[in-house]
């Protein structure tokens, strides 16, 4: 029983240092002028993981089209740009969880990732949210910001 207790307590903190390691503004922060405007052929997918002390430590590439865009980690989000059409995001920890989802030119669209039991790992899956819930629940996340590694990375 502690050795189970102690396993929940080190989550716990695991979890709460990673939503605290992210430096950028909360989504409730951002406004329209620190949000780039969108080309007009193209279509912004957010994509997001609330605080949970599930999975906390799991982290994993999130990929759209084949392309890594970023990584899916507890209590961030970050966006990107991409041309109008239908896209595939895939994630994948020790198995690949896919959602297809159809963007059009000026349309934004929500990914939440929540993580499941594996056998070894958390399985990371990804779901299109509704708008609403979307930015209800990412109110408090972190913004994670481009890399120069990846130029449609916000």
């Amino acid at each position: 029983m502690t050795k189970i207790f102690r396993n929940l307590l080190l989550a716990g903190s695991i979890a709460l240092l990673a939503g605290g390691c992210a430096s950028g503004p909360q989504f409730k922060e951002m406004d329209a002028a620190t949000i780039p405007t969108l080309q007009p052929d193209h279509g912004r997918v957010y994509f997001f993981r609330e605080n949970s002390f599930v999975g906390a430590a799991v982290s994993a590439v999130i990929n759209v089209d084949g392309v890594a865009v970023g990584q899916s980690l507890a209590g961030q989000y970050f966006y990107v740009d991409e041309p109008a059409g239908t896209h595939t995001v895939s994630v994948k920890t020790e198995a690949e969880n896919t959602v297809t989802l159809s963007l059009a030119a000026g349309e934004t669209k929500y990914v939440r990732t929540i993580v499941t039991p594996g056998f070894i790992v958390g399985h990371v899956r990804p779901y299109v949210e509704t708008p609403e819930t979307a930015t209800k629940d990412m109110k408090s996340l972190k913004y994670v910001g481009r890399t120069d590694s990846d130029k449609n990375l916000h």
